[in-house]
């Protein structure tokens, strides 16, 4: 368990955009937008606190929506946040950043603010709105001037796994401090965007090559390489071993379902992975949030039901995406398909 707990909250679904893949939108039946009163959100903050001290972790909170700072009351949470010395992370949108609105989050504690970029001007603004591209890349600069840590993420998909080499360089020229990418997950929509496991592995051969040049020429981005699968990558091209020291029966990396975060939604309804729409386990209104995470979270902590990854020698440190899983087949425990381990490979175990 790590020392810190991480909560993903959505405070609002209000956003400016409508993006295809969005969880919120992209089944094309969302008419009714939530957003938490400032007493819900109060009561939500100091139950993720009561949580934080009964299991002796210590709090960090992901703001999101929609876009939070659309939310009538998003100032005066970062205020409560600010008042109790609570770093934050902020993921939104680039339309109502300036200058001086990123110089008054990074007053209030803000560490990083998030975006982003599914693709090159023409497919990234079909997947969200016209303009949406270059508002973004600029509003790098604002991020950064303020001394917040600018973060760009990418879904990758089937749509643009083909742009992910110009994506980066997009990025970097932008000044972005960190730029990462996950997968996209089916979500019940008409975009039909998976990719076949050799596709993804050429994805991430690619995008491994150009984060090592730009390493090489002394690049201020970071490059988070943070699907799961990127273990499996590296254990292939010897870059991860496995430790000698490990123990059998620890998880030592890999998804952190049921470990150190949770969701929270607009409803209060309490998630153990946001990519997961089956995996409500309480509601924040209803619920003691330490209660939930003994009665609700517990079946995300059976590694052993895993089909394909309870057998592999990267058990502890890889699983894929679990979301992916669920997302592709209907099942949390399936295969993730885009790995690409088989028992030919010499991964899984017999």
């Amino acid at each position: 368990m790590k020392p810190y707990f991480s909560f993903q909250w959505h405070i609002t679904d209000e956003c400016d955009q409508r993006c295809k893949h969005c969880y919120i939108f992209s089944a094309g039946n969302h008419t009714c937008l939530k957003s938490m009163t400032w007493n819900q959100m109060e009561q939500t903050f100091y139950n993720c606190l009561d949580f934080c001290e009964v299991y002796g972790r210590t709090p960090y909170f992901y703001i999101t929506g929609g876009d939070p700072i659309l939310h009538p009351d998003f100032w005066r949470l970062i205020e409560l946040l600010h008042e109790h010395s609570i770093k934050f992370t902020l993921m939104g949108n680039p339309f109502h950043l300036s200058d001086k609105v990123c110089m008054e989050l990074k007053a209030y504690g803000c560490e990083k603010y998030q975006m982003s970029i599914d693709g090159l001007r023409e497919t990234h603004d079909w997947f969200r709105k016209k303009g949406s591209f270059d508002c973004t890349l600029e509003k790098i600069g604002c991020i950064n001037r303020a001394g917040i840590r600018s973060v760009i993420m990418t879904t990758v998909s089937k749509t643009n796994m083909t742009e992910m080499s110009g994506i980066i360089d997009a990025v970097v020229k932008a000044g972005a401090n960190v730029f990462s990418f996950s997968r996209y997950v089916p979500s019940g929509g008409d975009l039909d965007a998976s990719m076949t496991a050799l596709e993804y592995r050429e994805v991430l051969s690619v995008c491994d090559k150009k984060f090592k040049e730009y390493e090489a020429e002394g690049a201020q981005t970071y490059f988070n390489r943070k699907d799961h699968l990127w273990t499996l990558y590296q254990y292939e091209t010897g870059e991860f071993k496995i430790p000698e020291t490990a123990k059998e029966g620890f998880i030592y990396g890999g998804c952190n379902c049921g470990n150190c975060h949770i969701t929270i939604l607009p409803t209060g309804d309490i998630y153990a992975c946001r990519r997961v729409s089956e995996s409500k386990a309480g509601n924040i209104f209803e619920d003691r949030l330490a209660d939930v995470w003994v009665t609700g979270m517990e079946e995300y902590r059976d590694y052993r039901k895993f089909s394909k990854c309870s057998k592999c020698k990267l058990l502890a440190w890889c699983r894929g995406c679990p979301a992916v899983a669920k997302g592709t087949f209907g099942d949390f425990y399936a295969e993730d398909p885009q790995c690409w381990a088989s028992r030919e490979g010499g991964l899984i175990n017999d």
